[in-house]
């Protein structure tokens, strides 16, 4: 068997596994460690250095073997983990994750990388004598003595029965009570049923997952020998292998999968799947279901679910979605099917609402059977539309469960003491804005550890903790998402900020209203920051922040308390895939609103119209100019209103700026599935997609923004 054709499956698995031990370690009390913590750490160490060397990727294998000594000495408590373990240990997951991004073809290991992680972990191996630290015994009691008893058929050459053995007997004491003999020739062979006794600590998971490797899932089987010692343990579990009936024997834990392993569950918990791992922390119930979505453009890994929610995705890859169906069962589909469904339920959505259009104009009491059974179709379909959306909603700690790292080696760097906390890492949105708020957020949180949180001196002299906490929280608002990254750190300085405006030559009064004033910071190169470093100011690159969270359909707002803190909240779509809009008709032709956009709508009054330059006009709302945009103009259709006071004002706002437009009349308001235009045809200036409406014609949804930047330019010309 091409065993090649699973290496993108085991880059996932393996990025999966090394999150999971990210998290683990960020999470772990060095003064009361976790004795089922440190073997969460293990396993996901162990389950990376197995699958690198069944592939042949014996670079992440040596550097795994490392780490695995190391984690094996702290499980067993013949060394006590220290911070200087920690970094390290998170120091060689980072080089891991280097190597195989370079063996997907993604970039390359930096020359010499792996030998100074390898040698620096030696070292603590090596001359690290335990530490004299009162530990309770109730987080560090061994765990008891089994007898299992293992049972398989395997076709095994010599040299890989050889090892398995061994790797069984380093983990206890190992009676070999039936084997099959070894065949003829150079490579010989043991073909047949194998029986062992393994009295042992080691986990079940453990032994599932060592045995996997080689032993196909339906020929194994593992039971526990019910003595004296074990007749307190946990409730057995069923297991399904070939060997239910064997006398005597209590089943307990069955595994089916190759390479499948539950680290953290316990040890009774079944894992099924192909390839498939639910890398959980010690405390944590067995998840049902599983999204493990890549993004492509960025180096950040995604997040998976871990114990302290901070897994990883490989930077391309395939992309996989593992829904699960029962207590602990999960199926791997590929985010391209996934979409094809999502875009075959749109195509469904729209066809529906075409009958409905239709039907809308028969008689309901000659075809009440026909309107009836359409009834039933768009409740049905309408159903099936959010069941199939749901499929692409992940939870927001994909995003969060990267920062506890950023923050740890950030506040390090930094001199400064920070504890981080999210709220709320349950709450789901699409996988398309997951994707695009990332990278936002993570430059929020640096700027908010840089520029926002003070030193420990600083706060102590300010009568404040000596350890700032940032908290990101998202929850669901409507029909959107908010998410928010509050600090207590010294807030933003509005007379620094108006000091900096007027530096650049920016139009500022101190009579400005501070949301006004904290707008400011979104501009492009604005920061008040005295020191320029690689971490940043929090203004360096603010815009491009704010652009990339309109880019999804969002908007950001700041409020700052000088002396008490800075929260900046972001309003996202949950998904874009669908749009919530407001038709408007120009002429003959339909467009499209996106509504987070609209402000408001008015019949303007003469009064209130005023032109300047012979051709320019602007609309007086509330005290307020605002340029008009006729969008009969801008795309050159014939109006059905002669004058302006005559048609209908739709007030937009967007990157801080408004404009009025102009059109015939409001038609109502749709919840329409996006197409897009660039793929089926091409880019059209101040469009940003399609939608097919109910009748069958093709409506195009407007870009707010562009709008917006026509009425600047508008305003500036007058």
């Amino acid at each position: 068997m091409d065993v090649r054709q699973f290496h993108a499956v085991f880059f996932e698995e393996a990025t999966e596994h090394l999150a999971s031990l990210e998290s683990l370690l960020l999470s772990l009390d060095l003064l009361a460690p976790d004795a089922e913590q440190l073997n969460a750490i293990f396993r996901a160490a162990h389950s990376v250095k197995g699958g690198a060397a069944t592939f042949g990727f014996a670079d992440v294998a040596e550097l795994t073997h490392a780490l695995e000594t190391l984690l094996d000495k702290l499980r067993k408590q013949e060394m006590l983990p220290t911070r200087e373990m920690v970094d390290a240990l998170l120091a060689g997951a980072d080089v891991l994750s280097s190597q195989l991004a370079a063996h997907r073809g993604e970039g390359s290991v930096e020359e010499g990388a792996a030998d100074a992680a390898r040698v620096r972990i030696e070292s603590l191996v090596s001359g690290g004598a335990p530490s004299i630290v009162t530990v309770p015994a109730s987080t560090m009691s061994p765990s008891p003595l089994k007898r299992r008893i293992i049972r398989f058929r395997a076709s095994l050459e010599q040299g890989v029965a050889d090892n398995l053995l061994a790797e069984l007997g380093a983990l206890g004491e190992l009676e070999i009570m039936a084997e099959p003999p070894a065949g003829r020739g150079a490579r010989r062979k043991r073909k047949g049923d194998w029986v062992l006794a393994l009295t042992s600590s080691a986990k079940a998971p453990e032994l599932h997952e060592l045995l996997e490797f080689v032993v196909q899932p339906e020929d194994l089987e593992i039971t526990e020998e019910q003595t004296s010692e074990t007749l307190t343990a946990d409730r057995a579990d069923p297991g399904f292998g070939f060997f239910d009936e064997a006398p005597g024997l209590q089943v307990c834990d069955a595994g089916f999968g190759f390479f499948d392993d539950a680290p953290g569950l316990p040890e009774n918990d079944p894992g099924y799947g192909f390839f498939d791992e639910e890398a959980r922390g010690p405390s944590q119930s067995p998840a049902v279901a599983k999204v493990s979505i890549p993004a492509a453009s960025s180096a950040e890994p995604a997040p998976t679910t871990g114990a302290a929610d901070s897994a990883r995705t490989p930077a391309g890859g395939n992309k996989v979605v593992s829904l699960g169906t029962g207590e602990s069962s999960s199926i791997r589909v590929s985010v391209e099917k996934v979409d094809q469904l999502i875009n075959l339920v749109g195509e469904l959505v729209i066809t529906q609402a075409m009958l409905a259009q239709t039907s809308s104009q028969l008689d309901p009491v000659q075809n009440g059977g026909l309107v009836q059974g359409l009834t039933h179709l768009e409740r049905n379909t309408r159903d099936l539309q959010e069941a199939v959306m749901s499929i692409r909603m992940l939870p927001i700690a994909f995003v969060f469960s990267r920062f506890p790292r950023l923050v740890h080696d950030l506040a390090a760097k930094l001199g400064k003491r920070v504890e981080l906390k999210t709220v709320g890492e349950g709450t789901e949105l699409d996988k398309g804005v997951i994707e695009k708020i990332a990278d936002p957020l993570t430059h929020l949180v640096r700027n908010s550890l840089d520029h926002g949180i003070e030193t420990p001196e600083a706060r102590r002299a300010a009568g404040k903790p000596e350890t700032g906490t940032i908290t990101l929280r998202a929850f669901h608002q409507g029909g959107s998402i908010v998410i928010e990254v509050i600090d207590d750190g010294g807030g933003l300085h509005r007379d620094r900020i108006l000091a900096k405006a007027r530096s650049r030559g920016m139009s500022v009064e101190d009579s400005m209203s501070d949301q006004d004033v904290w707008q400011l910071i979104f501009e492009p190169g604005f920061s008040t920051a005295e020191v320029v470093s690689d971490v940043s100011g929090r203004g360096v690159g603010m815009d491009v922040v704010k652009r990339n969270i309109q880019s999804a359909g969002g908007r950001v707002e700041l409020n700052s308390v000088q002396g008490q803190g800075t929260r900046i909240s972001i309003r996202l779509p949950l998904t874009l895939a669908i749009l919530d809009g407001m038709s408007i008709a120009v002429g003959k032709e339909m467009f499209i609103l996106p509504l987070g956009f609209v402000v408001e709508s008015l019949q303007p009054r003469t009064d209130d119209l005023h032109t300047v330059r012979g051709s320019a006009q602007l609309i007086r709302v509330r005290g307020e100019h605002l340029p008009v945009v006729a969008l009969s103009k801008l795309f050159a259709i014939p109006s059905r209103r002669e004058r302006l006071e005559q048609g209908i004002v739709v007030i937009l706002e967007s990157e801080g700026g408004k404009v009025a437009l102009w059109v015939d009349e409001l038609v109502g308001q749709h919840q329409v599935v996006i197409k897009s235009l660039e793929t089926n045809y091409r880019k059209v200036p101040y469009v940003s997609g399609a939608t097919i409406m109910g009748d069958g014609r093709v409506a195009l949804i407007l870009d707010v923004a562009a709008l917006v930047r026509v009425a600047s330019n508008v305003a500036e010309a007058a």
